[in-house]
């Protein structure tokens, strides 16, 4: 049976009680500015989200490891898109393509001819940008120089290296951009092997690598990132319908876990953004502090990236329709989303603020299927009759849910690291657990409080816990 206990939250520095009283909960306003970005990423550090690659040589620019929380927090965020695009889904399985290829791949798909931006350098000081992303083409963002831009010259954004223990234009090969070209050469594979037919889509979700010119921004723009991809093919007469269909069902992916549709948007490509391939694109943007910016595209690449393939490898990539008698080539819609933006973005909109007995409670208000840890089990003493306890209790839920366990500092300052964390659901176990065998859960995001007999709280949890 559950017994309510007092909504009140826990003096931070109190160890003897997890039911003292509270004063009023003020909503604090986190402008959505650079602020707000600086309060994030000084958050992702100190908790262990994300950390600069290499600080102790000094880092390596735009490149950045992901900590014990990060990681979780990255790899739910793909698991939520893959569960959300392959597992409850029929028509859509998935692929691990190899990271290195051959020139081959990238001529064909028109990587080496088109797959660059324009760089500009400044004649005073050196500094490179690129020319599209200028807010005033005339002066350098840098020193303030005037008309000191050289003429711009296009600058591909592939990785090259060599395979093999010689470096000769026979060993070139290319660090994908992307993740899409590994789908497309094993069309053929992947339609024989799982004996699919139009529509249908091959997801992936994997390392790009891209030579920015100008990263920057956080993990926004790094020249080492994940993607999630997924190639849709289609009749050709289909092929309307479905762009429509991924553009709506993409954003409300966002919104289903915790964006707010006032800081989503889906913009269309005007016709000279449209890349080579493509005769539509619309962006799903998130209301960055520092303006609008991309998390995904859905494009209509069309029947572009199969014929070129089919046309340099001499192989059928095309589809006999048995029903109608008829052979065509797909047409292909594809979202394409960044795993590691669309991380930031989630991170962003759950940031909070309020004051809690007039001291500031930071937390995290992640969906629970993104959250990091799911549960926290937290003894209120060290003691070894409780640790056993604990022991067992988080042995229990760990089976089920990522879940940490933390015994150290009070238990109101433990509540407030968990809620920096984004853990939705505290599990306490204190010297009257020794008696009754139960535990105190607490909410994340109410900071209520319940007492739960041990036998019944991975029902409880189930009821709150994906």
């Amino acid at each position: 049976m559950l017994r309510p206990m007092s909504d009140a939250e826990p003096n931070p520095t109190d160890t003897a009680s997890t039911t003292d009283r509270v004063e009023e909960v003020v909503p604090v306003d986190v402008p959505n500015d650079e602020t707000l970005m600086e309060r994030v990423v000084n958050l992702s550090k100190r908790r262990g989200f994300v950390f600069p690659s290499a600080e102790i040589y000094g880092g390596f620019r735009s490149t950045y490891d992901y900590g014990p929380i990060g990681v979780l927090l990255l790899r739910n965020v793909k698991d939520a898109w893959w569960r959300s695009m392959v597992q409850l889904r029929t028509d859509v399985v998935g692929l691990d393509a190899a990271i290195l290829s051959p020139p081959a791949v990238w001529e064909a798909s028109g990587h080496l001819v088109n797959f660059t931006d324009p760089l500009v350098d400044c004649r005073k000081c050196k500094s490179r940008f690129r020319e599209d992303q200028l807010e005033d083409p005339t002066t350098c963002p840098t020193c303030g120089a005037k008309d000191s831009f050289t003429a711009a010259r296009q600058f591909n954004l592939m990785f090259k290296t060599h395979a093999g223990p010689v470096e000769e234009d026979a060993a070139v090969a290319y660090l994908r951009p992307e993740t899409a070209q590994g789908i497309f050469t094993n069309f053929a594979n992947v339609l024989n092997a799982s004996r699919k037919r139009p529509p249908f889509g091959i997801a992936q979700i994997g390392k790009s690598f891209r030579n920015e010119i100008t990263p920057g921004n956080f993990v926004f723009r790094t020249r080492e990132f994940e993607q999630m991809e997924m190639e849709y093919f289609v009749p050709p007469d289909e092929v309307e319908h479905w762009y429509e269909y991924w553009c709506a069902e993409r954003y409300n992916w966002y919104v289903e876990f915790g964006i707010p549709e006032d800081r989503l948007r889906m913009r269309p490509h005007d016709a000279d953004e449209l890349s080579h391939y493509s005769s539509g694109t619309s962006d799903v943007e998130f209301a960055f502090p520092w303006g609008w910016g991309e998390l995904e595209g859905v494009a209509n690449r069309g029947d572009y990236d199969l014929t070129q393939h089919a046309t340099h490898s001499g192989e059928k990539l095309d589809y006999f329709d048995q029903a109608s008698g008829t052979r065509y080539t797909p047409h292909v819609i594809e979202p394409a989303a960044g795993a590691t933006r669309a991380m930031m973005a989630f991170l962003l909109a759950a940031y909070d603020e309020e004051q809690v007995r007039g001291e500031t409670r930071v937390v995290l208000r992640l969906h629970p299927r993104l959250a990091p840890y799911k549960a926290a089990v937290l003894p209120l003493s060290r003691k070894p009759e409780l640790a056993g306890v604990a022991s067992e209790v988080h042995t229990m839920v760990a089976d089920r849910w990522m879940t940490d366990y933390d015994e150290t500092q009070a238990i109101g300052k433990r509540y407030r690291r968990q809620d920096e964390l984004g853990t939705p659901v505290c599990v306490t176990i204190d010297f009257e657990t020794l008696e009754d065998r139960a535990v105190t859960v607490r909410d994340r995001d109410t900071m209520a409080q319940v007492r739960v007999p041990i036998d019944d709280l991975m029902a409880v949890l189930g009821e709150r816990l994906p």
